[in-house]
């Protein structure tokens, strides 16, 4: 094995494929919509170079603004909640849950592969007010909160929140196996030294296994950043982007853009704030893993 990774025509046999993939199917599509964001209309329809003007339009778009605090608010919530729950459901799985641990792993993890569709559905029924009262109406009503009753997916107020919920419930079983196969690969006699040391509770976590998990959490915060970022498909499935664009995120507003009113070269320039906004928080969180 040391002599092939020590041939470097052996290494770009093996990297070659994957890079053209990533070239084919990443890098040119970036190009290609670098190029078109600098023309207006669609390809074909009012095709017209415009320079740099559809970049300048970003800033005075008030729907564009609405959707970026959207994503911004989106993004802060579901991946604090999917990354930090899931770190709490591992510790509860390696330290608290001594009996039937495999059963309850396997039912936090199973949302994480079920279809979104079937999951926007499940939680409109929860959701849901009318005709009838859904689960957490009528749970509410129940125990005599139902002043707290109300449309959560209609109304703008409520709607946003309730979507993060549901995306935090689906994917934190994701994160919680990352992070107990992390667990599982520290030592027992770490934790048993500190123990002895006097570290337990709290100080446990902050001082042995946070800072032994770090490049786990950094990863973990990478994979969710990059995925809220690019929030759509849970939206459409739940809300559809309403009750009036409370939750149309900034993929939303980029497919409205270019295939319904057929501004690809805008569209364009959306998909583009997209892809930086991806790479510079990635960028950002990949600071944070500094070896000291």
């Amino acid at each position: 094995m040391k002599r092939v990774l020590a041939n470097k025509k052996a290494i770009a046999l093996f990297v070659l494929p994957a890079f053209v993939i990533y070239t084919v199917f990443v890098m040119l599509p970036v190009v290609w919509s670098l190029y078109y964001s600098l023309y207006s209309g669609s390809p074909g329809l009012d095709w017209e170079f415009v320079g740099i003007d559809n970049y300048i339009s970003l800033f005075s778009d008030k729907n564009f603004l609405r959707a970026l605090t959207v994503n911004c608010k989106y993004i802060i919530v579901v991946t604090t909640g999917q990354v930090g729950l899931g770190l709490v459901l591992a510790l509860m799985f390696k330290f608290w849950l001594k009996r039937c641990k495999t059963i309850i792993r396997t039912l936090v993890f199973f949302p994480v592969v079920l279809p979104t569709v079937a999951v926007g559905q499940l939680f409109s029924k929860i959701y849901e007010i009318q005709p009838n009262y859904g689960l957490l109406n009528s749970f509410l009503d129940s125990i005599g909160l139902s002043n707290l009753v109300q449309p959560w997916i209609g109304q703008e107020s409520t709607a946003l929140w309730a979507l993060c919920v549901m995306d935090i419930w689906v994917a934190m079983g994701f994160y919680s196996v990352i992070y107990y196969g992390a667990l599982l690969d520290i030592p027992d006699d770490v934790i048993e030294a500190a123990k002895i040391d006097g570290c337990s509770g709290w100080s446990l976590f902050r001082r042995i296994l946070l800072p032994l998990l770090r490049p786990i959490v950094i990863t973990c915060l990478v994979f969710s950043f990059s995925g809220t970022v690019k929030m759509f498909e849970s939206a459409l499935a739940l809300t559809n982007g309403g009750p009036g664009g409370a939750t149309k995120s900034l993929s939303m507003y980029m497919y409205d853009v270019s295939f319904t009113y057929n501004k690809v070269g805008y569209g364009s320039v959306i998909a583009i704030v997209i892809f930086l906004i991806c790479v510079g928080g990635s960028m950002l969180i990949n600071r944070f893993d500094v070896k000291e």
